[in-house]
């Protein structure tokens, strides 16, 4: 691998992908929508930037040429939790985007690619510890989630008609991570609890993991790993409580005690959404967010015994992701140092 071709370059996991391709003398064309925003991102580094849209795969196809690999980091996820109907554009970007994607570069002569699924398309019982092998059916699926059911399907048909093509999947949790720019809702819900805004400890279970470890997956997989082939890079299985009192002890901010209730958070959400429409400001809690954590309560505690035997890869602990996530946004100044 000489020359990796970067879809969603800007976002959490794809600028420390992009990061840890350079730290490995790896070139890099990166997908962005905004190069002004990229520039803020990347700063110096030698990084060429090819401005495009999944919706318009064909626009930006020519700058695949040269690249001999490709990960694609980019989805459209946050909007589709922030109220309102967004189907199309999920299936648009995630589905026949992937699609045209994978085209695109098989054409431009690529033959080894990673796409960044999710844990979203996997589900087991309460309490169960969940493999890869356990798929998620569409008919229990929000339309996020089946967007990504859907976009591995059309990875899994694009390898049996080529079959000289290397394509393996990495699904992560809800990451943290430095560089987080957008901030995605992993960085406002941290911005949200230095800022004192949380009303309480919210219900559900979560698997918390650093951007830069499931890039280090993403590398693996590329290099270790097998065609057609999950792995699961979802970090570490938590509550709210206890992600709570993990930041608590890295910022100094005392965590909120009182137990938020369903039906009170679904009030909540409500007046986040009414707000987001107004304002277009990032919101932390949705309707569809508050549907999501009741739903999957429980049910996100990964194995990465594939991950770990065939990758050789691990997770850094909690307390030291969440240190440097706010430790830069202290210092790009999203809060005060």
């Amino acid at each position: 691998m000489e020359y990796a071709f970067v879809t969603g370059a800007t976002g959490l996991l794809g600028n420390n992908l992009v990061h840890a391709l350079l730290k490995r003398n790896i070139k890099v064309k990166a997908l962005v929508r905004s190069v002004e925003k990229a520039k803020k991102q990347f700063g110096n580094l030698p990084v060429e930037f090819v401005e495009g849209d999944m919706l318009n795969v064909d626009a930006f196809s020519h700058a695949l040429q040269g690249c001999d690999a490709l990960f694609h980091t980019a989805a459209y996820f946050r909007d589709s939790y922030k109220g309102g109907k967004h189907w199309q554009k999920l299936y648009d970007t995630n589905v026949t985007g992937t699609e045209r994607l994978l085209q695109a570069a098989y054409a431009a002569g690529i033959r080894r690619a990673v796409h960044t699924s999710s844990i979203a398309v996997l589900k087991g019982n309460k309490d169960q510890v969940i493999d890869e092998t356990m798929s998620r059916s569409e008919s229990d699926a929000d339309d996020y989630y089946l967007s990504k059911i859907l976009s591995e399907q059309k990875i899994q048909e694009f390898l049996l008609q080529h079959p000289d093509m290397f394509i393996a999947m990495v699904l992560p949790g809800w990451m943290f991570g430095p560089g987080d720019i957008g901030p995605t809702s992993s960085g406002q819900f941290l911005l949200d609890f230095v800022g004192m805004k949380l009303p309480g400890v919210l219900p559900g279970s979560f698997s918390v993991v650093d951007a830069r470890d499931v890039a280090e997956h993403q590398l693996a997989a590329i290099t270790r790993g097998r065609s057609g082939e999950r792995y699961l890079a979802a970090g570490n299985h938590m509550n709210m409580k206890s992600i709570f009192q993990a930041l608590s002890s890295v910022s100094g901010v005392k965590a909120p005690e009182r137990k938020i209730p369903l039906f009170m958070l679904r009030i909540i959400a409500l007046i986040y959404e009414g707000y987001y429409r107004v304002t277009k400001k990032p919101v932390l809690i949705s309707t569809s967010t508050v549907k999501l954590i009741e739903q999957e309560q429980g049910r996100t505690h990964f194995s990465h015994n594939k991950s770990l035997k065939e990758l050789e890869c691990k997770f850094r602990p909690v307390a030291e992701t969440l240190t440097d996530t706010l430790d830069w946004y202290r210092k790009n100044n999203y809060i005060n140092a």
